[in-house]
């Protein structure tokens, strides 16, 4: 490179860098280093063009994209151009092909090595009053999107069976790990909600990066068959969860620790079909685990210490799980990844993993305005730190380097003083109050209803012209 292009690249990164508080000089604000950001995306972009769409560039309007309210490809295109002329270049065009060509280009490798480093490092940074006494809690659970309806989509991610050809549309799985401390996105999976090795469990099975020994692991019943867990204990990890609702509890057994709460030996179902022999055989005959009722529920543990931890404690520590349901919310709703917009398998996947930078990205601005209070980031509002950063990003991105410091510390105090209220107990319907349009479903594929309604409209024309 030359003197030029290096420091055109340097400004880029530096500016990617601004835009989500990066390099104010503590911890959390040095999860992505300068000469690292540089380095990965030299090494995943060999053979690209440093032209209107640069690597870098490409990267930044693509996490742009999926933060703004519009999330069109064009909406991206005008902030590039937005960009070059307050940097005194050029005015491209407002063609969203060249863009949409770049973001083909994109490696997918560093979107997700980006995404994972961000969220290692938020963990390892963050503050140990976030932690369940002194240990890193973890959800996990899945969440189901939807995509344009094109062969290619439909090929990968089949839509689902009971539905007629050409009136669904293609389904893709994911399965995630969230840190409940920091609520960053640690690890996670995709793939299609049909065929052998689709389910949850299944892609669960392939992830371990996310987990570490001495996490404790809040997941829903679905997650409570014997294998799975010895896995997850098998890795040194604690489980907290709800009894599966075909296992039945009798309390009269085992190793009697209180009113409904004891410890029993589960033993080994027989082996499954999906499993080999030689990783059956290495699956413990027995599981030592925790059986409690408490708050309504039944729940299964391995923290079988009731001095240590008590139902009360477990019952504390389930309550948590949901926060996995609101980080779905926030990711599906919020950042409106619940319909997805790529049509082809490798673009939807660069934009999956472009929302989740995205939203780790916006969760180390939330730890960074945490540690600035006594709170902790989930007391913190994720829409509205989003809000606040889409309302900084242009005096962020493009202002005056002297500037630079006072709108982070304005940015992050604003984000603080963002905080939810205390609402326990709180319960709602699972309904919708406000009706929607009485128009009926399409049962036939969209094309072969516009041919009809355009014959009905020959036959009316003709009936008139008569």
């Amino acid at each position: 490179m030359d003197t030029t292009k290096v420091r055109r690249f340097r400004e880029q990164v530096k500016h990617f860098r601004t835009r989500f508080a990066q390099g104010c000089g503590n911890a959390l604000s040095n999860l992505l280093g300068q000469a690292e950001l540089e380095r990965w995306v030299e090494r995943h972009s060999k053979g690209s063009r440093n032209r209107i769409y640069p690597p870098l560039v490409t990267l930044g309007l693509f996490v742009d994209q999926v933060m703004s309210a519009d999330q069109s490809c064009q909406d991206a295109v005008a902030r590039g151009v937005s960009a070059r002329v307050s940097q005194g270049e050029t005015p491209c065009g407002l063609n969203n092909g060249p863009y949409c060509k770049a973001r083909k280009r994109l490696s997918h490798v560093l979107l997700k090595k980006l995404c994972n480093t961000v969220a290692q490092r938020m963990l390892k940074a963050q503050q140990q009053s976030w932690r369940w006494r002194g240990r890193e809690v973890k959800l996990i659970d899945g969440a189901t999107m939807s995509m344009p309806d094109t062969v290619a989509n439909q090929k990968v991610y089949p839509q689902v069976l009971q539905q007629k050809a050409g009136v669904g549309f293609p389904i893709v799985r994911m399965v995630g790990i969230i840190s409940l401390g920091c609520g960053a996105i640690l690890e996670w999976a995709v793939g299609p909600c049909a065929g052998k090795k689709s389910g949850e469990t299944s892609m669960l099975w392939n992830m371990g990066a996310g987990l570490s020994a001495g996490d404790i692991v809040l997941a829903d019943r679905y997650y409570t068959g014997y294998f799975m867990l010895a896995r997850l204990l098998s890795q040194g990890v604690d489980v907290v969860t709800r009894q599966h609702q075909l296992r039945h509890t009798r309390f009269g057994r085992g190793e009697r620790l209180g009113k409904c709460d004891h410890v029993v030996l589960w033993p080994r179902p027989p082996r499954p079909k999906w499993m080999d022999k030689a990783t059956y055989a290495a699956m413990p005959e027995t599981l030592r685990m925790r059986e409690c009722r408490v708050g309504g529920w039944i729940l299964v543990s391995s923290l079988c210490d009731a001095a240590a931890v008590s139902k009360k404690d477990l019952l504390e520590l389930y309550g948590w799980r949901w926060h996995i349901e609101l980080d779905f919310r926030a990711i599906k709703a919020v950042m409106q990844m619940d319909v997805l917009r790529c049509k082809t398998p490798e673009m939807i996947e660069k934009e999956i993993a472009a929302h989740l930078l995205a939203y780790n990205l916006v969760r180390s601005v939330m730890a960074q305005a945490a540690a600035l209070t006594t709170l902790s980031p989930r007391q913190l509002s994720f829409k509205g730190a989003l809000q606040q950063l889409r309302a900084f990003e242009r005096s962020l991105r493009h202002g005056k380097h002297a500037h630079i410091d006072h709108a982070h510390h304005c940015l992050l105090t604003g984000i603080a003083c963002l905080k939810l209220p205390h609402r326990p107990g709180r319960v709602e319907p699972r309904a919708l109050k406000r009706r929607g349009k009485n128009l009926p479903y399409l049962t036939q594929p969209r094309a072969k209803e516009r041919s009809r309604l355009l014959v009905l409209r020959q036959r009316h024309l003709r009936a008139i012209s008569a």
